[in-house]
């Protein structure tokens, strides 16, 4: 039987089990809030069974909510064991260097999550970039913090030195106070930029790791391969794609169907009509981008209403106050006050 393309990609829920710990520690309900994201305690604490990524971003959404931690993400970054990761941990850890073991994640990372892509690049620097593969980028703010930061975390355990990025970037926007992150990271981190990714200097890809083990290593990369082999690759339905294409270039006014088809490698002619077999168009597609994207900035509170229609690529806060009022029957001043008394 195929699998249900509604439910892919997945992932082992590694991050999910960090969040109940810490709601446990912390006294707050887990069973409820899984419940509103269609998981179980059970089905978290089967190690082999897989979920539905999306599942995990509702149900980090829903702990930071419960814990009043609107950085859970970078929170669960700092502390987390990274031997929790289990196979892929250990892959990188026994190899030689950290561009090997940064390689190693780039190619075995579908084990854990088959939603997040790791890509490495060198040029000015040694870049580690997190890209989406049939998820949603802009739906997502604690699994992508805990991915960047938990990276610069493990490439400082693995090589024992206290490594500095050149540039840590992350797409969505923050307004609120990110000088822990930044703290953390030992270099300014920007939000709202084009990618997430953070870039160490050149010369980090050659830094010997204190754990390496070629014997071990190649005994690994076996399984990886083994495991790796079960996993589907990168499935990415096309809305998620396009979405993802979109969502950087709504601030710079940039989005028209041609240049999203290019980045896809698509001829517009062909983007409209795999669209069109989903029941889409990308008129529709991007209306209800911008739709969920206010509802979030508004809902986060940190955002002047002027600025998100910017980030949605309004030229006058009253096309967006409009256009909001077409999609809710609501102005977003009074989104906003419904939200704040509502918590």
């Amino acid at each position: 039987m195929p699998r249900d393309l509604t439910s892919l990609p997945t992932t082992q829920a590694g991050i999910s089990r960090l969040a109940i710990t810490r709601l446990a520690d912390a006294g707050v309900p887990v069973a409820p809030l899984l419940n509103e994201v269609g998981l179980t305690e059970e089905m978290l604490a089967d190690h082999d069974q897989r979920v539905p990524s999306r599942r995990q971003v509702a149900f980090l959404d829903r702990a930071a909510t419960a814990l009043g931690d609107d950085c859970l993400g970078f929170t669960l970054a700092q502390e987390f064991d990274p031997r929790a990761m289990g196979l892929l941990f250990y892959v990188m850890a026994s190899s030689q260097t950290l561009g090997d073991a940064t390689q190693r994640i780039a190619r075995y990372s579908a084990i854990t999550n088959e939603a997040l892509i790791f890509s490495i690049a060198e040029g000015g620097g040694f870049t580690v970039t997190l890209t989406y593969a049939g998820l949603p980028r802009h739906c997502d703010r604690h699994q992508a913090e805990f991915c960047i930061f938990g990276g610069i975390r493990i490439c400082r355990i693995l090589t024992g030195a206290n490594l500095v990025p050149q540039r840590v970037s992350i797409a969505h926007h923050r307004s609120g106070d990110t000088s822990a992150m930044s703290r953390f990271a030992g270099t300014k981190v920007e939000f709202g930029a084009d990618i997430d990714a953070f870039v160490l200097q050149a010369d980090a890809r050659e830094r010997h790791l204190v754990n390496a083990d070629p014997y071990l290593n190649d005994l690994l990369q076996t399984y990886c391969e083994a495991a790796l082999s079960s996993r589907t690759t990168h499935a990415s339905p096309l809305r998620a794609s396009v979405e993802n294409a979109i969502a950087p270039l709504l601030p710079h006014g940039k989005v028209r169907a041609e240049i999203i088809a290019r980045q896809l490698g698509l001829s517009e002619r062909t983007l409209a009509r795999r669209l069109a077999e989903e029941g889409l168009s990308f008129s529709e597609v991007l209306r209800q981008l911008r739709r969920d994207l206010a509802l979030r900035y508004l809902n986060d509170g940190d955002h002047h209403i002027s600025k998100v229609a910017w980030l949605l690529g309004f030229h006058e806060v009253s096309a967006f106050s409009h256009a909001f009022k077409q999609w809710t029957g609501l102005a977003p001043s009074q989104m906003r006050l419904g939200s704040t008394q509502n918590g």
